[in-house]
C-alpha cells in the first residue's frame, strides 16, 4: 500500500501532469523545511528549483520501495551537497587590511571574469521568476523546451515564449550596463 504522496510520485512517473502537480505540492513545504536547515546551504529557491528538476527526470525511475518523501528528500539532500562541494571550489575571500594591493595584484583577466559572472548573475536574478526558471532550465541546465515545459507544467509554447523574453530581458540589461551615462562616476 503506498501513501498519497507516493502514489502521486508513481503516477506522475508515467507521465500524469495532475499527478505531478501534486507531488509538488504535497512536497514542496518539506523539501524547502529540510534544505533550508542543511549546513553550508545558501541559494534555497535554487536548490528547491534544482531538486525537482532532478526529481522529474528520475520519476519514471521511481519504483516505491521507499517512499516517495523519502526519496525526494534524499535527492534534496544530493543537491546540497553538490552545492557545497561547488561552493568549496570556488575561490574564497580573505580577510584583507589593504585589499586595494590584493586586488591590483591580481590578473587583470582573472578579475574581469570574476566581475563578468557577479554582473551575469545580477542579470538573470533581475528576471521574472518564471522567465529565469525557464531560461536556467534550458539555456544554463540543458533541458530541451519539452522537458522544461514537464518540469515547471506549462505548454511548450510557454517555455518558448519565457526564454525568448528572458533573453530579450537579458540583452536590454547588457546595454544598459554598457551605457557610460549608467555607469557611476561617469560624466552624464
Amino acid at each position: 500500500m503506498t501513501d498519497d504522496i507516493s502514489g502521486y510520485a508513481l503516477a506522475a512517473g508515467r507521465g500524469d501532469h495532475a499527478a505531478a502537480a501534486a507531488f509538488v505540492r504535497a512536497t514542496q513545504q518539506d523539501v524547502r523545511r529540510f534544505l533550508t536547515h542543511l549546513p553550508g546551504v545558501r541559494e534555497v529557491d535554487d536548490l528547491v528549483q534544482e531538486t525537482y528538476l532532478r526529481a522529474w527526470r528520475a520519476l519514471p525511475s521511481f519504483a516505491g520501495r521507499s517512499t516517495a518523501r523519502t526519496w525526494l528528500l534524499a535527492i534534496a539532500r544530493r543537491v546540497a551537497v553538490d552545492q557545497v562541494r561547488a561552493a568549496t571550489c570556488r575561490p574564497r575571500t580573505a580577510n584583507l587590511s589593504d585589499w586595494q594591493t590584493a586586488a591590483e595584484s591580481t590578473p587583470a583577466g582573472v578579475r574581469a571574469g570574476v566581475d563578468e559572472q557577479v554582473v551575469l548573475r545580477g542579470m538573470l536574478d533581475g528576471l521574472a521568476p518564471e522567465r529565469r526558471e525557464a531560461f536556467v532550465a534550458t539555456q544554463l541546465l540543458g533541458l530541451s523546451y519539452v522537458e522544461a515545459a514537464q518540469v515547471c507544467d506549462v505548454p511548450v509554447g510557454t517555455i518558448r515564449s519565457r526564454v525568448a523574453r528572458a533573453r530579450e530581458d537579458l540583452v536590454a540589461a547588457m546595454r544598459s550596463a554598457d551605457r557610460p551615462a549608467d555607469r557611476p562616476g561617469a560624466a552624464g
